[in-house]
């Protein structure tokens, strides 16, 4: 929801909240790696568009009956300052996003998360510093989005206050992916932090700035199959067992729209991202 300095965002808690309410608050927040197009003497840290570099032994990545998928982003995991981050990222390799966006079939088939069928359709490949990977050539009918270099910048992120792990903090039982009666729940304060920060923007880790409802439930009812309801306990519990791994917003520099100026999300379990199964990544997607 917002990103920013940890000083800047002590001073706005301060300023809307009480003294206690303020530092519980900012003990929920957590470090994420802003990635900006990068400029000048920028470090780069990975790159939107392009082609992708994989091994000999790799396959593209194919969604059976549609087609393969489009590559949309690069990053080079030893640029990244993992030891600032509360993510087991690996410290050397690169990670690699596929997504189907629709240019073989004019958008007709769609990735989304609560259709099983499509999960195919969102791919995160992850290839050693050891393995040796050359550009490959994108399938034919596929164009690759122009290359936009990106540099990291770790910052504070914080989570909507209808997030699962904020609302189990300040009001325990409260509906699931609403407001409730809190002051983190104020116009007051919610007008502070879009004010404050309301552009979503490209990250690896931290909290998602979902553009809609917490990306964290989108995924915990695609897991559990749609069939929970959202007064359901154990969807409250399943949506805080994945983290934010990666979200791309739509970026004019590269040519991408997701949607109406929209993200794309892959989440992760944390024991699933300690042994590298980058294959069982939950993907989904918002816009406005």
């Amino acid at each position: 929801m917002t990103h920013g300095s940890l000083s800047a965002l002590r001073s706005l808690a301060h300023q809307h909240l009480s003294p206690d309410v303020a530092e519980t608050w900012l003990g929920l927040l957590r470090p994420g790696v802003r990635l900006e197009v990068a400029a000048g003497p920028d470090d780069v840290t990975g790159r939107l568009g392009g082609l992708p570099a994989l091994p000999a032994t790799a396959e593209w990545p194919v969604w059976e009956g549609n087609g393969p998928l489009s590559f949309v982003a690069s990053i080079d995991c030893a640029g990244l300052p993992t030891a600032s981050l509360d993510i087991d990222l690996p410290k050397a390799g690169t990670l690699l996003f596929f997504y189907f966006d629709g240019q073989l079939d004019d958008g007709e088939a769609l990735v989304l998360a609560e259709d099983r069928t499509s999960w195919a359709g969102a791919r995160v490949l992850y290839v050693p510093a050891d393995e040796t990977a050359e550009e490959r050539e994108l399938p034919a009918g596929l164009r690759p989005y122009p290359v936009v270099p990106l540099t990291a910048r770790t910052e504070m992120t914080a989570a909507e206050p209808w997030h699962p792990q904020i609302r189990e903090t300040f009001a325990p039982g409260a509906p699931l992916g609403q407001r409730y009666g809190h002051p983190v729940c104020s116009e007051d304060f919610l007008d502070a932090l879009w004010q404050f920060d309301d552009e979503v923007g490209h990250q690896i880790g931290g909290h998602a700035h979902s553009v809609q409802d917490p990306v964290e439930i989108e995924v915990a009812e695609a897991v559990l199959d749609g069939k929970m309801p959202w007064s359901d306990p154990r969807l409250s519990d399943e949506a805080g067992r994945w983290l934010l791994l990666a979200q791309f917003a739509s970026e004019d520099a590269a040519d991408m729209m997701w949607g109406d100026v929209g993200a794309l999300y892959w989440l992760i379990r944390p024991q699933d991202l300690a042994e590298r199964r980058f294959e069982r990544a939950m993907f989904t997607w918002q816009c406005g």
